[in-house]
């Protein structure tokens, strides 16, 4: 496939602009330039928000969005979801419109964590975070109208490394019990060595220079030794984790390392799907203001939930 001609012109235009020189100001036109491309916001059933235990108690909010066609009552599938951003930007305000368009594309209740930030607070205090916004939704299911047997973690690019890394941590800590693994456009090898990486490194909105720095701020001066969770392209093993939906963009430097997760958890004997979104670029979960082809990204993700959350 070609590139998306909305995407290409956007690209041409100058996409994201000239990179800001302090990370203060890179969260500001990031928070400014994805706000761009949102177009307007689905409206929801409701949308509230709560202030839950992070890792080691410190206080973390979480914004749970109902979907528009929600049944009145009965226990709900959800996704505990953990934004992207690099592990050092972003927010669950600026993942608002994202959040309601994949509640109402998924029917799931969807949880997003405002976990803590790198490089103020590294590895692995944002995965911490995820795993005890994990654990909460999990203890009070019932009382949030949730089915605790209907569970998924997820996340897009830096999120859906997280999301992947708590799915690892509740594997290794004998639960929460997971239902499935949503992981968009993963970040998962801090070697940034693949193929892809080189054939998109610069042009494509995310280049390799960017992600290079977002994970020195995500590890700071951490060791190989802490990759099995860090990174999980590089984890150890990847058996008894649950089943997955891997979606990889077409032109993304990160693209083969979410086609390779997807094969090394299919070779764990995971049962687990790679859809690549044609025409896309890293991000695109923003852009349904920009072009309608970032749809395919939400219509992958219930297709991908449908019959392991039985939709």
């Amino acid at each position: 496939m070609s590139l998306d001609p909305n995407i290409a012109v956007y690209l041409a235009q100058g996409g994201a602009g000239a990179a800001p020189d302090s990370l203060a100001a890179i969260r500001a036109a990031t928070d400014l330039d994805l706000r761009r491309l949102h177009g307007a916001p689905e409206p929801v059933a409701s949308v509230s928000d709560y202030e839950i235990p992070g890792a080691a108690g410190s206080p973390v909010a979480l914004r749970v969005y109902l979907p528009v066609n929600a049944p009145a009552s009965g226990a709900r599938p959800a996704i505990v979801f953990a934004h992207g951003g690099g592990w050092c930007l972003c927010s669950v305000d600026l993942y608002d419109n994202p959040c309601r368009a994949l509640a109402n594309a998924t029917g799931c209740m969807v949880l997003s964590v405002d976990y803590r930030l790198a490089p103020e607070h590294p590895f692995p205090t944002p995965l911490e975070d995820v795993y005890a916004a994990l654990v909460w939704t999990t203890e009070h299911a019932v009382i949030l109208g949730i089915d605790p047997a209907r569970i998924a973690v997820g996340g897009d690019s830096a999120g859906a490394n997280l999301a992947a890394g708590a799915a690892l941590l509740a594997r290794e800590r004998s639960g929460p019990a997971i239902a499935h693994q949503l992981l968009m456009y993963p970040a998962l090898d801090d070697r940034l060595s693949s193929a892809s990486c080189g054939e998109f490194a610069e042009g494509y909105s995310l280049t390799l220079e960017t992600m290079r720095f977002c994970w020195s701020t995500y590890l700071g001066e951490k060791s190989d030794a802490d990759s099995d969770y860090a990174a999980p392209l590089r984890a150890q093993s990847l058996h008894g984790l649950p089943p997955a939906t891997v979606m990889v963009c077409e032109f993304d430097p990160l693209r083969d390392e979410g086609v390779a997760y997807a094969q090394r958890l299919r070779g764990a004997s995971v049962d687990a799907s790679c859809i690549t979104l044609e025409g896309m670029i890293h991000g695109c979960m923003h852009m349904l203001g920009l072009t309608p082809a970032a749809r395919q990204l939400f219509d992958a993700a219930a297709a991908g939930l449908r019959q392991a959350l039985r939709l």
